[in-house]
């Protein structure tokens, strides 16, 4: 059967310019619709080009819409198989979405047609991915064992894009709150698995464009679908997603001098929550010296010599320091940051915030803050390891924690977070 060896068969997906879909930044913090809304004109183009060669497939449960990739439905429908009854929406006996609430259901879909020589996305809310984990290990395992058979064509990589994430999952709530996948992913072979946190949309196309050309790994891309600030331009983002890892000068201010601190943010959410803290400190504690770290592909982290993405020590010192403190936001549970950097140099002095298991049906803001993650306990991290911020630092401290104070307070009363978070900008006072 030469469906058996599905590389033998596979050709390549004919792909859009990614560019084209980007959005306009014409400074950092530029408004944004949602960063997989962004995302879905592209893989509708993607859908529309492969068509005649019925070789793309997105798979899901019932989420495509949810997780704003709507565009998709301007070009193509969920194939079903089924009868219809009035009222039924984006049906066809062909199509190229297929739907069903079912992740076991959508992962051995998905794997059969990608080890048949065809291309595919499976697009999943976050916390509901763990469905597939023993699905995930045993294809993972797979492609290790398949690329030391010389006779195994490669295949094309099996993409996830995990939206409706833990930190805005505010209204469904704690059953909807785990970001844990990545550390299930993560314990898979080097040279199989590849982990993305784009910050924006324009980082977000980047990443996609290269996770649907890419061969024989499982890729997993984690972005929301909610409004949310775009930082960088599409020429820099593609900059930056390429070294997956980089200093954002225009958002620190260490000048040519060593930083006094170093602000590592991974993930869209962490991003944001770490740029509204550097804008506190950069306005209330003016001597310091901060760089902002951001991170897009998570594997950098590792050391070379673990993972073929990492970076060497002295590139990891070059951006951490060997003794400077580091404030970590990360999107998931803390201790992976942790666990990838523990052979650093600088690891002592690596303080990680991220989930800590702590969630309800709440306000986007109090989910940060209910994990620490939040501006306020950033800034106080910062402040807790600098004693050189002496009585201004300890009175902004008083400051931050009055907020804290201030922000439950509004939320109880109003059940929405306060003004100055839901319109704060980049540049704007604080």
């Amino acid at each position: 059967n030469p469906h058996a060896n599905g590389g033998l068969l596979l050709r390549d997906l004919r792909m859009p310019d990614f560019r084209a879909f980007a959005v306009a930044v014409l400074e950092p913090g530029a408004p944004g619709i949602g960063d997989t809304h962004v995302l879905g004109p592209f893989l509708r183009d993607v859908a529309k080009l492969n068509d005649e060669a019925r070789n793309f497939r997105v798979f899901g449960p019932d989420e495509t819409l949810s997780n704003g990739l709507e565009a998709l439905f301007d070009v193509t429908e969920r194939q079903w198989e089924g009868a219809t009854v009035p009222g039924d929406e984006l049906l066809a006996t062909t199509g190229r979405v297929m739907e069903m609430l079912s992740e076991h259901q959508c992962e051995g879909w998905l794997e059969g047609y990608l080890l048949t020589g065809r291309h595919g996305l499976f697009n999943c809310y976050e916390a509901f991915i763990h469905i597939v984990d023993s699905m995930f290990n045993q294809h993972a395992k797979w492609l290790k064992m398949s690329a030391q058979l010389p006779w195994r064509r490669k295949i094309a990589s099996l993409n996830y894009l995990l939206a409706s994430h833990v930190w805005r999952q505010d209204h469904n709530g704690f059953t909807h709150q785990d970001p844990g996948f990545l550390d299930v992913v993560v314990n898979k072979k080097a040279e199989i698995v590849r982990v993305y946190l784009p910050p924006d949309a324009n980082c977000l196309l980047s990443v996609m464009d290269h996770c649907l050309r890419s061969r024989q790994y499982v890729n997993v891309v984690i972005a929301g679908k909610h409004p949310a600030p775009q930082w960088l331009t599409m020429d820099a983002a593609v900059k930056h997603c390429l070294a997956g890892i980089g200093i954002w000068d225009w958002a620190g201010n260490e000048g040519e001098g060593a930083p006094d601190v170093v602000m590592a943010c991974c993930g869209d959410v962490p991003t944001l929550e770490t740029l509204a803290a550097v804008a506190i400190l950069r306005e209330r504690l003016a001597d310091l010296r901060i760089r902002v770290v951001n991170v897009v592909d998570l594997m950098k982290l590792q050391p070379q010599s673990e993972h073929p993405h990492g970076l060497s020590d002295v590139d990891f010192d070059e951006l951490f320091t060997r003794d400077k403190p580091v404030i970590f936001a990360f999107h998931a549970y803390p201790w992976l940051i942790h666990r990838l950097t523990y052979r650093r140099a600088n690891h002592p002095n690596i303080h990680v915030r991220g989930y800590k298991e702590e969630g309800t049906i709440t306000t986007p803001f109090n989910m940060t803050v209910l994990n620490d993650l939040d501006r306020f306990h950033l800034a106080m991290d910062v402040i807790d390891r600098l004693p050189q911020t002496g009585d201004k630092g300890l009175h902004l401290k008083r400051q931050l924690k009055d907020k804290l104070i201030e922000h439950k307070q509004y939320i109880e009363q109003y059940g929405e977070d306060m003004p100055e978070i839901r319109h704060w900008k980049w540049g704007q006072s604080t």
